[in-house]
This record gives structure tokens, sequence and C-alpha cells, in this order.
């Protein structure tokens, strides 16, 4: 969701350690994963509003290319689904990349985005919808 894999790693380590400093304030253990995930989203989010405001959306961002292999494994497919990713509406690329790259359902994300079930999934069907039409395919 931030573009490159430290930030994000970054951003991770962050929420895991202000859940456990906080974990005697946490009313339902059976919710640390679910508020975990919303701060996790929440940091994204930060990330990405510190770096609007650095680079006052001059240059597109571009994820860095770490070495050969990389480059030739990002590939073109892959940078244009990512470039189409980016310019969606912020609530279907979180439903997005909650869904198909964290392998979460339709409960799991609702909670971590503070919505309903129903809501993640017509998200996601107009998400993937706005994809198709942007890379030029039947959605």
């Amino acid at each position: 969701m931030v573009g490159d894999q430290a930030s994000a790693e970054d951003v991770v380590q962050e929420a895991f350690a202000r859940t456990h400093a906080g974990q005697s304030r946490l009313r339902d253990a059976d919710k640390a994963l679910a508020y975990v995930r919303s701060a996790v989203l929440n940091g994204c989010r930060s990330v990405l509003r510190r770096r609007a405001r650095v680079f006052r959306r001059a240059v597109p961002y571009e994820p860095p290319v770490w070495s050969a292999e990389s480059a030739v494994l990002l590939g073109e497919e892959r940078r244009e689904v990512l470039l189409a990713l980016r310019k969606l509406p912020r609530r279907q690329r979180e439903a997005l990349t909650l869904r198909y790259y964290f392998d979460l359902s339709d409960q799991e994300i609702a909670e971590t985005m503070g919505t309903g079930a129903s809501t993640v999934r017509s998200t996601i069907a107009r998400g993937l919808a706005a994809l198709g039409r942007a890379l030029g395919e039947d959605a």
C-alpha cells in the first residue's frame, strides 16, 4: 500500500510495537488482530499523507528497483496493475489490497475498515470493475 517494502515493514513494526505497549488497554484480546490491521492501515495512510505533503504530487512515485532480478520480476504487466491500483479511490484501493494481498475475508476487511461486510463486497466489485476498465479488460 505504501509502495516499497522498507516503509511497509516500518509501518507494521510500529503497529505491533504500539499494540504491545498498550496491550493492557485492549478490552477484548480476540480483537487484537483486527486492531493491529487497523493500526497498519492507518499507518499506511499516514505515510502516504506525509509523502503527498513532501512531494506535492509533482513527480509520480515509482517503487525502487533493488536488483536486476527484481526488475525482471516487476515486469510491465505488474507495473500497469500497480499504477491502475494507485489511481483508484482510497477505499477501493484499501479494500482490494486487504482482500488480495492480505487474503482477508469480507468480515475481517469490514472490521479493519470500520464498515459493513456488504459495503466491502460492493467496494471490491467497484474497484475490480475500475481496474478492468483502466487496464482495458472486460470487467
